[in-house]
């Protein structure tokens, strides 16, 4: 009996994949067609499934920013980005889409030190790290184990200085891992979604107005209060907006 259900979640899996398949060609057949309310309702109908991917997400931006959805193309311009960190498609899509909102703010310069870590942690995903670091522990030891079966001094030299090569690039991968989980835990971001709105001192409608803010602006939340976020901006600001009015990352 258990052998029977566990043949029929593996076939629901496959069929399941099979169908997201053909939604997500259905729905690039539909972008090409210019259908592109369409095609969203397509690729949103794959990640209600709940799958998702750097293509779907970059798709799916794609087919807003046709529909002049700002706020949504930048919004899923950003979830691709996050699976995909270096894609270039996605970062000139979302540079364009950037440069059609209202809102322009100057980012805080960082230290030069932040500034190369970052860069550093954003060339793979957390994933793509926990990935290179698992690879680099086995060939570490892999080429320990060559090491003391080699017969001769050269291959020795090699395989030891080969298995500290590959250990140093473990434990930087290990690092830029814990690096960037801790950003992404730890740096909640979300994209406006309102056209417009006010941005207050304090998490209540009587309090004084601060800023204002406009569709598809990137802000950092920072705390949330019943139905309200506190929010950052790039330039530093701080104010409070209701909940309803952006969409976290």
């Amino acid at each position: 009996m258990k052998r029977i259900v566990e043949i029929l979640i593996f076939l629901s899996v496959i069929v399941g994949f099979s169908q997201n398949e053909e939604s997500f060609k259905r729905a690039n057949s539909h972008y090409n067609k210019e259908k592109y309310q369409e095609a969203v309702n397509a690729y949103q109908s794959i990640l209600e499934a709940g799958q998702e991917s750097a293509s779907l997400y970059y798709n799916l931006a794609n087919a807003h920013y046709k529909l002049n959805n700002i706020g949504s193309s930048i919004f899923y311009y950003e979830k691709a980005l996050i699976l995909a960190p270096n894609d270039e498609d996605i970062e000139n899509n979302l540079t364009y889409a950037q440069k059609t909102t209202i809102d322009k703010i100057e980012v805080l310069p960082q230290g030069f030190i932040s500034r190369m870590i970052r860069k550093f942690t954003k060339i793979f995903s957390l994933d793509g790290w926990a990935w290179l670091s698992v690879i680099s522990i086995i060939l570490f030891v892999a080429l320990l184990i060559l090491y003391y079966t080699a017969r001769t001094s050269s291959k020795k030299r090699l395989f030891f200085t080969s298995a500290w090569v590959v250990l140093i690039i473990g434990i930087a991968s290990v690092f830029f891992a814990f690096k960037q989980y801790d950003f992404l835990i730890n740096n909640r971001f979300a994209i406006i979604y309102a056209q417009e709105i006010t941005v207050k001192s304090e998490p209540n409608l009587r309090s004084n107005t601060v800023f204002e803010l406009h569709e598809g602006t990137k802000v950092q939340v920072l705390e949330t209060i019943n139905d309200w976020k506190k929010i950052k901006l790039a330039d530093g600001k701080i104010g409070w907006i209701p909940k309803t009015e952006l969409q976290e990352l």
